[in-house]
C-alpha cells in the first residue's frame, strides 16, 4: 500500500479521535489501527513512521508507539 494512502487514512482516524478525551486519543488511534489494519498495512505504516513519518499528524506519531508491529516478512525459498 502506498505511504500517502496510509498517511491519509491514519490522519483521518486521528482527526476523529481529536474529539475524544485527551487521555484516550493515542490509545484510540492505535486500537483502531491494530483492530482494522492487516499486518501488511501496519508494517508499511510503521516503516513510514521509522523513516520520519512525513505528513503524519502528531497524534498519529504518538499512537504509533502503541501499534503492534507485525512479524518481519520471511524470504521465500
Amino acid at each position: 500500500m502506498q505511504p500517502d494512502k496510509l498517511v491519509r487514512m491514519a490522519n483521518q482516524i486521528a482527526t476523529f479521535f481529536l474529539s475524544q478525551p485527551e487521555a484516550e486519543r493515542a490509545s484510540g488511534v492505535a486500537a483502531h489501527i491494530n483492530k482494522f489494519w492487516e499486518p501488511r498495512m501496519r508494517r508499511a505504516f510503521l516503516d513510514h513512521v521509522d523513516a520520519g513519518g512525513e505528513g503524519l499528524l502528531p497524534l498519529v506519531i504518538e499512537a504509533s508507539r502503541l501499534v503492534k508491529r507485525p512479524e518481519p516478512l520471511k524470504a521465500a525459498g
